[in-house]
């Protein structure tokens, strides 16, 4: 599995990364453009990642515009399946995670404190572990 955590917070990126490496290979953006850059290169390389965990509140672009870009790309890439996008974030409003589903196309929506368990076993239904 490809993984890119996409995560300002030092503290919250390393134990993101600690928990998935296990499962694959783990790459790390610090901003939302960071991300985009990351995920737009790995699909024109046709190399694209199975999962991406983002975060919302990030700098240079925030996870919602980097989700909805994200989105856009793997449609002109033709990309299918899509990557199963988590966001993991601390905005628990009925507002974030309605816009996220609806607007952006997340996978999933995790709030901070992220429950490993429940990760763990959100991968597991996705067929990714």
């Amino acid at each position: 599995m490809k993984i890119l955590v996409a995560e300002d917070d030092n503290t919250s990126r390393r134990l993101l990364q600690k928990l998935l490496s296990p499962y694959g290979k783990c790459d790390v953006a610090v901003n939302g453009k960071e991300a985009l850059d990351a995920f737009t290169m790995a699909l024109n390389n046709e190399e694209p990642y199975d999962l991406v965990c983002l975060d919302i509140m990030m700098p240079l672009l925030d996870g919602m515009e980097a989700l909805k870009a994200m989105r856009e790309e793997e449609a002109r890439a033709k990309r299918y399946p899509q990557a199963k996008i988590i966001m993991t974030t601390a905005m628990d409003s009925p507002k974030d995670i309605i816009e996220a589903y609806y607007n952006g196309g997340c996978t999933d929506y995790l709030v901070k404190p992220i429950d490993t368990k429940k990760l763990l076993s959100l991968l597991s239904d996705y067929g990714l572990i």
